[in-house]
């Protein structure tokens, strides 16, 4: 799939979402990759770049104290990463299914979620 196609389907996840969860969100920057960073890879200890479907970069919403923007903050970051995720769908409607997934996963991140709250929640 190329990317302008893989991103609308991200645009598509993120319009799905309900209007007041989308409303929430707060300097937050969604991006598509081909793969991790070599870097972020070390970091988490993975095995390949091909593991890390999405990744959540920044402040939770829920830590996010009133300092938080008194000076210029850059934007969170949720990264979708495009050949990772292509890489174990069989084909374009998984894709669509796994993009939304991921999507949701990483926006748990965002408000504050951990692993086990976010599997709790089915993502």
């Amino acid at each position: 799939m190329d990317r302008e196609s893989f991103e609308k389907l991200v645009e598509q996840a993120f319009e799905l979402l309900p209007e007041n969860f989308r409303q929430a969100l707060d300097n937050v920057s969604i991006v598509v990759e081909d793969y991790p960073t070599e870097e972020i890879v070390e970091k988490m200890n993975l095995k390949s770049a091909k593991q890390l479907l999405g990744l959540y970069q920044g402040v939770p919403k829920t830590h996010r104290g009133t300092w938080y923007g008194m000076s210029p903050v850059l934007p969170d970051t949720i990264s979708l990463f495009q050949k990772s995720i292509e890489g174990i769908c069989r084909d374009d409607e998984a894709v669509k299914v796994k993009v939304k997934e991921v999507l949701i996963h990483e926006l748990g991140h965002y408000f504050g979620m951990d692993e086990d709250e976010i599997k709790n929640a089915g993502y």
